[in-house]
């Protein structure tokens, strides 16, 4: 049964009794871990104080777990005093935050370091970690070429991140160490802590009853740099989940579920709870499959309340200390749940006993197929027919029961004497599970059944993927992936690969047809004696029955590396992937005038706003990078992609002409549609503009992370009140601002609304009014400049 409802005044659901209490002078009541977990264990006697203040201000109103693990991170308590009810501080109020934690990749580490340079401290404020993972190119060549090749071409950046670890004490994952969700997931994450990460799928770390949130590099600097982080609270969203999962249903089709019910913006302002006795039929890593597809409907992050499967995959992945911590803190005052009686903004219930697989796509995550519909789905769309590739593993489905899975479906076509009628490649998460299904046998069965294992890296994933010099890049073709995002030209540069996301069971079944029309919960496959093969559910294991192994020790950095100041951090001048930052210069106090450059039409992404697959390259470039905005978005007057007009009539790439009108001083706005931003937490999206002379971005609606990289870099976000005023503009509208002045000097509490005059070319003038969503402290950014400039201030102070 699937079913949405309005809020309930009582949800037991199961939940453990509510009995949080004031802590005492005695801490008998906290686990005490050896010196050596610490820094990965969260302060939780500190956080129980502070949630016990939170409870008193609020009359001990039952809590959502979510809201437990936020309100225990603030940074004084008493800022809520004055309110006495939850719904009167969800969506509406700032909360001002101390997360435990920060964790980067090598794309957006880059540009993140380089801010926190700036500011001029010698060390971090909380403990770090940086994972080159998105840098590694995918081939057909395998795992070890690929690596070579990746370090050969990315040696610098690879040099200044190390170098950066060394100089600030932080942690430096190497090439091949693992994707940063997967290596967060063994080795930080646990049940209680608040984490910022500098990549949109750092709710991963939900599934081990986290709250982790993706942030721009802005963002992780505030916590870098122990500067409160500010958070719009958000709304919770509880998802009930009865029943159990069984035979090919998954965690992943759970989320794909999900994302088809919400759509891409479904989520937008929610943290997304889970609970229900449906919950204990999940595996911990099950749990961060779901909760790292959570970015596809906007959701802010996504937890679990703690359960036996996070205490057994702490204690699997070494950590049994922390586990005993986070039990005793949860059995004492059932800090690591939702209180009974806690209320919902919205509820949705889903009996996984009646879930079937899904196939999520083509271009949008939210377009969801029951696998027992894709066939005729598939003719009614007039998709290929023929699938070019199956891809599994990734940060959302690379644990070893995803893998184990995977090989007991091969297992089964090979003893039927089947062979896979597509490419089919693996991509391990990290080290670890590598050489934990190396040991136990699983990559010797995917090899030998022609399967090329992958870097542990991101690759074609995040669009590094080399599909070899005879794949035509504008040939329209289908792949069946086990990966979380699939906007068009995202994994091979090519906008007509249609990628359809789902479960890696379901993948790798289907690379034994190589057909949209199979279906491997129901059909056959005739093979050459004439007789039909049918599969068997998949079978696997939660954990390995041996325990994990750590595998190759070169992939594993120091364990609380300290800072050594001696150690230079230097850029060359003359290079190409890498530039130190000059300010952003301060608001000058007057209004804002700027022509509209570009109107654009439908889905603009991160991913068409800053392009990933060979950009990457530039990502500690800004200049360089910035040669890419807006190259894949489309004029809405025109239909073309990649194409605006100068006041003149003449046709220039967009990146192009906006480098021309910062030339000639000209500030320029953006115009766009729904959920302006989605993806990828890429703040290169937001820096860009911003570098070549944007001032305002106005749209119907953005998307959360998008929305706060603007605020951080001094750019002015705006929607449209009535969303029909978008039809009223057009490119070289001239715009300006009626009231910036008040709403700063205001700090932002001037109703939520500013007034745009428009002049069009013809003369012509009206207004129009927009909302915003600036607080006290953006606006010191926007007074400022940027967030890095206003900490930078602040610093000095």
């Amino acid at each position: 049964m699937l079913s949405v409802r309005k809020p309930l005044k009582n949800i037991s659901a199961r939940l453990i009794q509510r009995s949080l209490a004031t802590i005492t002078s005695s801490s008998d009541a906290f686990h005490h871990v050896p010196e050596i977990f610490k820094s990965r264990t969260p302060p939780y006697e500190k956080l129980i104080n502070n949630l016990s203040k939170v409870q008193r201000i609020l009359n001990n109103q039952p809590l959502t777990l979510a809201e437990k693990i936020l309100y225990s991170h603030l940074v004084e308590p008493e800022e809520i005093s004055g309110f006495h009810n939850v719904h009167d501080i969800r969506g509406k109020e700032y909360l001002k935050l101390n997360p435990d934690r920060v964790a980067m990749q090598d794309a957006s580490a880059q540009m993140a370091l380089l801010q926190f340079m700036t500011c001029g401290l010698p060390e971090t404020a909380v403990p770090a970690s940086i994972h080159c993972d998105h840098l590694i190119v995918g081939s057909e060549k395998g795992a070890e070429s690929d690596l070579k090749a990746s370090i050969s071409t990315n040696q610098e950046v690879f040099d200044f991140l190390k170098s950066c670890g060394e100089r600030y004490g932080i942690q430096f994952w190497g090439p091949g160490s693992g994707i940063i969700h997967q290596i967060v997931l063994e080795n930080f994450s646990v049940p209680g802590l608040m984490m910022l990460g500098t990549d949109s799928h750092t709710p991963n770390a939900g599934g081990l009853g986290a709250i982790a949130i993706g942030v721009g590099g802005a963002d992780a600097v505030d916590a870098l740099t122990g500067t409160p982080w500010e958070l719009k609270a958000p709304k919770i969203l509880g998802v009930k989940l009865t029943g159990h999962l069984s035979g090919w249903v998954s965690p992943k089709d759970i989320i794909t579920k999900l994302a088809g019910m919400l759509t891409v913006r479904g989520g937008t302002g929610f943290i997304v709870e889970y609970f229900g006795d449906g919950v204990e039929s999940l595996s911990c890593t099950g749990m961060a499959t779901i909760c790292n597809m959570g970015a596809e409907i906007g959701a802010t992050t996504s937890t679990f309340p703690m359960q036996d499967a996070h205490y057994r995959y702490l204690v699997s992945t070494n950590r049994e200390p922390i586990a005993k911590a986070a039990e005793s803190v949860n059995r004492n005052f059932k800090f690591l749940q939702a209180d009974e009686g806690a209320e919902y903004d919205q509820i949705i219930e889903l009996d996984l006993n009646t879930l079937e697989p899904s196939v999520n796509g083509p271009f949008t995550p939210d377009l969801s197929t029951p696998i027992s519909k894709l066939a005729e789905t598939t003719k009614e769309n007039k998709w290929p027919e023929t699938i070019s590739a199956g891809l599994i593993g990734s940060c959302t489905n690379s644990s070893y029961q995803d893998m184990s899975r995977a090989a007991s479906i091969i297992k089964q076509a090979e003893k039927a004497g089947l062979k896979p009628k597509i490419p089919f490649f693996v991509t391990p998460g990290s080290e670890q599970i590598r050489a934990t299904i190396e040991r136990d046998g699983l990559i010797d069965v995917f090899e030998r059944n022609g399967a090329v294992v992958l870097a542990n890296a991101c690759g074609p994933c995040i669009g590094q993927w080399d599909r070899g010099k005879d794949f035509d890049k504008k040939e329209t073709n289908v792949i069946l992936t086990s990966f979380n995002r699939n906007f068009r030209a995202r994994n091979d540069g090519n906008r007509n690969t249609m990628n359809f996301l789902t479960s890696p069971d379901i993948v790798t079944a289907m690379i034994y047809s190589g057909d949209m029309n199979f279906n491997p919960l129901t059909q056959s496959i005739k093979l050459e004696n004439g007789q039909d093969f049918k599969f068997d559910p998949p079978v696997g294991e939660e954990l390995p029955g041996k325990g994990f192994i750590p595998g190759r020790d070169r992939f594993y950095p120091e364990l609380a590396p300290k800072p050594k100041a001696d150690v230079p951090v230097s850029v060359s001048p003359k290079s190409e992937r890498l530039q130190l930052l000059e300010p952003f210069k301060p608001w000058d106090g007057k209004e804002l005038k700027a022509t509209v450059i570009l109107k654009v039409e439908g889905k603009c992404t991160t991913d068409h706003i800053s392009a990933a697959g060979a950009w990457l390259k530039y990502k500690g470039h800004l200049e360089n990078i910035a040669y890419n905005t807006l190259i894949g978005a489309q004029n809405k007057e025109t239909g073309e992609v990649n194409t605006a007009y100068d006041l003149d009539g003449k046709p220039y790439q967009i990146p192009e002409l906006m480098f021309k009108w910062k030339e000639e001083k000209r500030p320029w706005i953006v115009v766009a549609e729904h959920n302006y931003g989605e993806g990828s937490a890429r703040e290169h999206a937001a820096l860009q503009p911003r570098f070549l002379n944007g001032c305002i971005i106005l749209v119907k609606s953005f998307a959360r992370i998008h929305e706060t990289n603007l605020k951080k870099q001094g750019m002015l976000p705006l929607v449209f009140e009535n969303e029909a005023d978008y039809d009223k503009i057009g490119s070289h509208d001239e715009i300006t601002t009626k009231g910036l002045i008040e709403m700063v000097e205001k700090e932002g509490n001037n109703g939520g609304i500013l007034v745009l005059q428009v002049k069009k070319p013809n003369g012509e003038t009206f207004d129009i009014r927009c909302k915003h969503t600036m607080s006290k402290d953006q606006i010191g950014f926007f007074k400022a400049g940027s967030a890095i400039n206003f900490i930078g201030q602040s610093k000095k102070l």
